[in-house]
């Protein structure tokens, strides 16, 4: 799975959350893109009014792809039938040149075709917003703006541009208004030719684009954002992922929106991808358009990639996951979590469909935490684990080498292939496991493995902003725009852990179910554990309902076998949620006591996923 994903445009309206709101929230959210202008517009005349001396300064900042423009021209449009003046800056002028900042990227976006064919990899950028900024054009910049903001006209100067809230330019603004935009949204502006890096005159080719967003641009407005949110800066946050439908937020609101969230079970908004080994599983099951070629991945909680939608009276508000857990981490976590994994969401999780398709995932391998610390700046190592959920004839789940195999011999093999398109008996080397609902295998990284096709499998990792799979081996296959797909021999090599075989894979990779605890009608089981990874995996079975406790943890829960489920909190039981067959449900830490309701009359499975305790992320 690459990160450089290329999202289906399919808006999927059924994952909405309802959390209680009060009537002074609903009712300041404004929905339109004219309507949210006008809002705006009105701000700032009773700002004005307020402040009748001096000009009014203005920031419009924004996540990777936000667009600005035509809410600027509405609010000049606004505003001159007052005979006021609106004066706009786009803080790109104060960058350094487009030059000086490839320059001084370089080492985070290196080139070496030997050691990664496409350019996919790099290494994550560490000196935010004001590492971008030229010192020189930032004082005459803010010295123009205070010049300005004494003289006495009356006018509205707009600053306007991701990074205009750097906390040096802060202190000058009357309003500040946020535009946000979601993962999914921002890829299909990119691919649009909507945006440029931040800093570039000219656009650079998409992969390019993709790449410098990982490891600088999402980085940079990442953490500016998260600088806003923590502080209360933002005056009104603006969900601007539909460019002729804006929803404004007032401050105050989202934060009453985020803090009801934080105490419900909740499902964030899927994300679907197309892939050349891609089924039709999930494409039947969720009615997806017929002109998908395929859905390969359903991205339904990689954190760094999806939304949530808030139901607020008849309107809906949608925003990052992640600016979600930037504001409410610790509710939605717990304290222990935010401060071992650094605020970030540490689990991932997407389903992997290739029922019926045209052939296996590729034979492939993931790094571990030294590795990604030291080559990619990277948070941690990429663990994964399968659970398989459905399977037609003759699936397997490819894991570890055979016992009698020769890894060298393998490593010799693809290396071969990579460079001369030949073809490699991957069947002697690399063993399987017959797959059949139910199984769960762990994948710690290092691991050789691959889902094989003609099954659905719930596919469950580590923290990693970017995916460090190396693909050993693709079939020589291209991918679905007809161009061989990239292998990755050379950090495949440098971290396959060639002594996990049979033997090994059998006694410490698939776990047979282990009881933990059960009453009348219900049972749970451990059915996934490795003292190398810090997630762990359960099943819950039962007939009516069963009880859990998240003990200042959240947990993830996927129905995999039943049609539906209500997840309600015990002490407050109009907290809940209520999912349908593979929905993924978030159980916030801050829930506590839960239970979850069979809403159906067959039996009820549920995978749950769950951080083990006192696991520290040191293992290479």
């Amino acid at each position: 799975m690459s990160f450089m994903f290329n999202p289906y445009p399919f808006d999927d309206t059924t994952a909405i959350n309802s959390p209680k709101l009060s009537t002074e929230t609903i009712d300041s959210i404004v929905c339109g893109t004219t309507e949210t202008a006008k809002s705006l517009s009105k701000a700032i005349q009773e700002k004005q009014v307020a402040n009748p001396k001096g000009n009014l300064i203005i920031a419009l900042d924004g996540y990777v792809g936000a667009q600005f423009d035509r809410v600027i021209n509405l609010i000049s449009q606004n505003l001159s039938t007052q005979n006021v003046r609106v004066t706009s800056y786009d803080i790109a002028g104060i960058l350094k040149s487009a030059k000086e900042l490839d320059k001084q990227f370089a080492e985070n976006l290196p080139t070496d075709l030997e050691k990664d064919p496409v350019s996919l990899f790099g290494k994550l950028y560490e000196g935010g917003f004001e590492g971008l900024i030229d010192s020189s054009k930032l004082e005459i910049f803010e010295k123009t703006l205070n010049t300005v903001k004494n003289e006495n006209k009356s006018e509205i100067i707009i600053v306007y541009g991701c990074g205009s809230t750097i906390k040096t330019l802060r202190p000058l603004y009357d309003l500040i208004c946020y535009f946000d935009v979601t993962p999914k949204n921002v890829m299909l502006r990119a691919r649009k030719g909507e945006f440029k890096n931040i800093g570039d005159v000219e656009a650079k080719p998409i992969k390019a684009i993709l790449r410098r967003c990982y490891y600088v641009d999402f980085e940079i407005t990442q953490a500016l954002r998260k600088e806003l949110l923590d502080t209360k800066a933002i005056d009104f946050y603006i969900a601007s992922s539909e460019p002729d439908k804006l929803t404004l937020v007032p401050s105050k609101a989202l934060f009453e929106t985020m803090d009801s969230l934080s105490q419900y079970p909740m499902r964030c908004k899927p994300v679907y991808l197309e892939g050349v080994w891609g089924g039709y599983y999930i494409q039947k099951l969720r009615n997806l358009p017929d002109s998908m070629k395929n859905c390969a991945w359903v991205f339904d909680l990689i954190p760094m990639e999806v939304s949530i939608v808030v139901a607020a009276g008849e309107k809906n508000i949608e925003f990052p996951f992640y600016t979600f857990v930037q504001t409410k981490g610790t509710a939605i976590m717990g304290k222990e979590c935010v401060e071992k994994f650094g605020g970030y969401f540490p689990i991932r999780f997407n389903y992997d469909d290739s029922f019926h398709s045209n052939g296996n995932m590729s034979i492939q391998v993931h790094s571990g935490h030294e590795y990604n610390v030291k080559n990619y700046n990277e948070l941690g190592r990429q663990d994964e684990s399968y659970y398989v959920v459905s399977t037609g004839h003759d699936a397997k789940t490819y894991l570890g080498f055979k016992e009698d195999s020769d890894p060298e011999e393998f490593v010799s093999q693809i290396k071969k292939s990579e460079k001369e398109n030949t073809p490699v008996d991957y069947q002697k080397y690399v063993d399987h496991v017959n797959s059949m609902p139910g199984l769960q295998v762990m994948i710690p990284a290092g691991t050789i493995h691959s889902s094989g096709r003609n099954q659905l499998v719930l596919e469950i990792g580590s923290l990693t902003v970017g995916s460090y799979t190396y693909k050993l081996y693709d079939y020589l296959r291209k991918d679905l725009d007809g161009n061989p797909r990239p292998i990755h021999t050379y950090h495949g090599d440098k971290v396959l852990a060639k002594d996990r075989k049979t033997n090994w894979v059998k006694q410490n990779l698939i776990n047979e179910p282990q009881l933990l605890r059960n009453g009348e009608g219900w049972a749970e089981y451990k059915i996934g554990e490795n003292n190398m990874m810090y997630f762990c995996t359960r099943r819950l079975e039962f007939e009516n309902s069963i009880e859990d406790d998240t003990q200042g943890k959240f947990h993830v829960l996927a129905l995999v076998d039943g049609r539906s489920i209500r997840v309600e909190s015990l002490d407050h039981p109009e907290r809940s949620f209520t999912a349908k067959y593979l929905d993924l449900v978030l159980v916030p830490s801050s829930i506590g006591r839960y239970v979850i309701k069979n809403l159906g009359d067959q039996p009820v499975r549920i995978h749950k996923t769950m951080l083990k305790d006192n696991f520290v992320d040191d293992r290479p």
